[in-house]
């Protein structure tokens, strides 16, 4: 506490702070070693993390997440004594060296020495702007963790609850992001069909996790080409709102701002990616975590837990059930195979839930029959696991022909911008198991539980795409990868 920096009123953990749970257990009212405190620079340089390591107590949780499960190493302590501090190789930034900008360090932070970028400011200026049209989009996750903020019970599907705050924050249009996602799931199965039948790269790999394409842009750029080449659901979502939705409504796209609220800090560096891009503008315009969405709401003294439930906007508001369970590990290739299935045999897949790529393992391996043939597949978790798959494609060893990857150990779900549990709060919940409860839920009772069988899919192929994989949707729905160096020193 003596060389804390003690802002906690302005502090993004205040009220979730373990160093100040302590304090108040062990009735610290005052700190008597008043004296020299050790001073850093604050390190803002990336579009995802904030360091403050003013605020840092040495507890060294982010190193041992990042070194010892994540199997980055970005970061380590240094120096020693009284100028021992968690920094990088050469005490550079975290936007030049190895990070992934997974978040998976913020929410192992006791205190608030890691935090998410801030954009809830630029969010806000937009909402008060008459002359701009503000569109707001919320990933699977982030309805499965949003009520913890509130004290609600973790797992707590609040997604009528979080449409209404949208609509009372001032949004002009509030959209699912498990619409994208079944925009994905179209253009990601055909394009797994096509390599599958017509001897492509494989396996192909999912592309969904920007955390894990970054990874692989720097430790595995010769093996780009098993990536596929689909946008995530939010910038796929983006494109089309800023096209068809904007041609539809007769808006001026460049009048347009698009937010993704996402369980994901990464989300945040990829929007900004050049290749992106569609008519020189961006597909999302600002990022906003689970957090920073729950920061809103309170600032605007909405009571949430007392909202009445409200839908999403028409007409690009309708999702189905394999789009909601994207936020889980395994999730994404679950959606993908019940579409590919049905398209590879042309018959229709009566048990759709794929229980082998399904719980909390880190890895998990399986053989799909579909139809006549069997599809080895497999699922990752944390880039620890991520690495384990990809050590087996560069050697040769791996005869799958899909995997999947996710950067966060679990998923969407446990994302870097979700609400942060104390040490206490993890062991005594299953949280991971609560929030892909919530979504499989979600599965289970949705009337359209197939993404080809979403009425806005049909309805946007016909009028403005024409097919999956056709000249329009590669235009607008797929991206180019590139190696990305993982030092800038």
């Amino acid at each position: 506490m003596s060389n804390h920096q003690r802002d906690c009123l302005t502090c993004t953990r205040n009220g979730n702070c373990e160093l100040q749970t302590l304090a108040m257990q062990f009735n610290v009212t005052d700190v008597e070693y008043e004296g020299e405190k050790t001073k850093h620079k604050i390190d803002d340089l990336s579009p995802s993390i904030v360091r403050d390591f003013n605020k840092c107590i040495l507890c060294r949780r982010c190193i041992s997440t990042c070194k010892n499960i994540q199997k980055i190493g970005a970061i380590d302590c240094v120096n020693r004594g009284f100028n021992s501090c968690v920094s990088t190789v050469g005490d550079n930034s975290l936007n030049d060296v190895n990070c992934t900008f997974c978040g998976q360090c913020i929410t192992a932070c006791p205190v608030g020495a890691l935090r998410e970028k801030d954009s809830t400011d630029v969010v806000w200026e937009k909402l008060k702007d008459e002359d701009t049209f503000v569109v707001v989009q919320t990933a699977p996750a982030v309805r499965a963790a949003l009520g913890e903020e509130f004290g609600m019970k973790i797992g707590t599907n609040v997604t009528g609850k979080m449409v209404t705050s949208l609509k009372i924050l001032g949004f002009d249009r509030v959209f699912d992001t498990n619409t994208g996602a079944d925009l994905t799931i179209m253009e990601e199965a055909n394009e797994f069909v096509e390599r599958f039948t017509n001897g492509g790269t494989l396996p192909m790999i999912t592309s969904c996790s920007p955390g894990w394409v970054k990874y692989i842009e720097m430790n595995y750029p010769e093996l780009l080409d098993h990536l596929s080449s689909c946008k995530s659901p939010h910038e796929m979502f983006g494109a089309i709102l800023k096209t068809y939705y904007a041609e539809k409504e007769n808006i001026d796209p460049k009048k347009m701002f698009v937010v993704s609220v996402m369980p994901c800090i990464a989300k945040k560096f990829e929007r900004q990616r050049e290749e992106l891009k569609n008519n020189e503008l961006d597909n999302v315009d600002a990022v906003i975590t689970t957090r920073e969405l729950a920061r809103m709401i309170k600032q605007a003294n909405i009571d949430f837990v007392e909202l009445e439930d409200s839908n999403f906007d028409s007409p690009m508001g309708e999702a189905s059930g394999a789009g909601a369970i994207f936020g889980v590990t395994g999730g994404v290739m679950e959606a993908a195979l019940r579409t590919a299935y049905e398209t590879i045999t042309g018959t229709e897949l009566k048990e759709l839930n794929f229980e082998a790529v399904r719980g909390q393992k880190g890895i998990k391996k399986a053989s799909i029959k579909i139809g006549d043939v069997d599809v080895k597949v497999a699922v990752a978790s944390g880039l620890s696991n991520a690495r384990k798959i990809m050590e087996e494609i560069k050697s040769g060893k791996a005869d799958y022909q899909f995997v999947e990857i996710m950067a966060c150990p679990g998923g969407c779900i446990m994302g870097g911008g979700q609400p942060i549990k104390t040490s206490k709060q993890r062991s005594k919940y299953d949280v991971k198991k609560l929030r892909a409860d919530c979504l499989y839920s979600i599965d289970e009772k949705s009337v359209v539980r197939k993404s080809h069988e979403n009425p806005v899919m049909i309805k946007l192929y016909e009028e403005y795409l024409e097919k999956p994989g056709s000249h329009k949707a590669h235009e607008l729905l797929h991206t180019t990868y590139h190696k990305r160096e993982k030092y800038k020193l």
